[in-house]
């Protein structure tokens, strides 16, 4: 009785080294931190845990402040490594050893600063949820981050439904469902590469959603969607299913909403999307989709510049 042979899973299509995750000692930087430790063991990389201390600044220039302000200012510095060594020890799996940084400056700039040195290949970053209206109004931390770091940004914000886990030696993500937003460009090409690895890394189910947004009748809209799903079909390598379920998935309406309500109903773990640009000069093509699934969205983000 013969066998079929087991397929050899393919080397990885990206190289994830290193990896850094700010965090400010909340509740959403902790559960990025459970994200960062998964992502470092997956892909065996070197993880870097750092937190910056903002210096204390005062809105008259020539104020001086107290000595004893000064000190607490440089006693932060104990406090933040204190605080990073307790997350180490409360937030540890499969023997994954950070190394603990403090940083002081301007929050944004020290890390940007610091993942350019030491040539960061992915940041992990928690940010904090916002409601009505001002949830369409993003961190100025992570909103600097995701328009200027050189290397993609996973976003974690609180989620809709929580598969971070803290069972006793067992990976804490639970990365079931992946979702890939495509428009066919240059930088959703590139977030595919991230989406595949990923998928591949936890054998999870990854869907390909293209959204189309004007479609005159409903002839035109069965051959759009149709040619959509021939174009995200030809995107992924051969063989790529032999390691994770891949699908293909057409919606009509505005791309973000539709993001966001496709995420919902599929009980998305992680949406990958590709940004264009980097500069003040994007920030409107920025906004209009991967911002607002940032924000609205029902689980963490990871958005990939080309």
């Amino acid at each position: 009785m013969s066998t079929s042979p087991v397929p050899v899973k393919p080397p990885s299509i990206l190289t994830i080294e290193r990896i850094l995750c700010p965090v400010d000692f909340s509740e959403f930087s902790a559960k990025a931190y459970d994200y960062a430790l998964s992502l470092a063991h997956h892909y065996r990389a070197k993880l870097f845990l750092e937190h910056v201390v903002q210096p204390i600044t005062s809105p008259y220039p020539y104020y001086a402040f107290p000595d004893s302000w000064s000190e607490i200012y440089w006693n932060l510095d104990a406090h933040a490594d204190t605080e990073l060594k307790r997350l180490v020890q409360t937030h540890c799996w499969n023997g994954v050893q950070p190394d603990l940084v403090v940083h002081r400056g301007p929050v944004p700039a020290s890390i940007l600063s610091f993942a350019d040195v030491q040539s960061v290949d992915l940041i992990v970053m928690g940010t904090h949820g916002r409601q009505g209206l001002d949830r369409l109004a993003m961190g100025s931390v992570t909103e600097k981050l995701l328009r200027k770091a050189r290397c993609p940004v996973l976003v974690v914000r609180k989620p809709v439904h929580d598969f971070v886990a803290h069972d006793k030696g067992k990976d804490p993500v639970r990365l079931r469902r992946v979702l890939l937003c495509t428009d066919f460009s240059e930088s959703s090409e590139r977030a595919l590469k991230y989406a595949l690895s990923l998928a591949m890394e936890y054998n999870s189910e990854l869907t390909l959603l293209h959204v189309l947004e004007q479609i005159p009748d409903s002839a035109g809209f069965q051959q759009a969607t149709s040619q959509s799903i021939e174009k995200m079909q030809k995107l992924v390598p051969p063989d790529a299913d032999n390691w994770c379920s891949i699908r293909s998935a057409v919606r009509l309406g505005k791309p973000y909403q539709e993001i966001v309500q496709f995420a919902l109903e599929a009980e998305t773990d992680l949406i990958v999307m590709g940004v264009r640009g980097r500069n003040t000069l994007d920030i409107a093509l920025f906004g209009s989709t991967a911002h607002r699934v940032i924000q609205l969205g029902s689980c963490p983000v990871l958005a990939v510049h080309v």
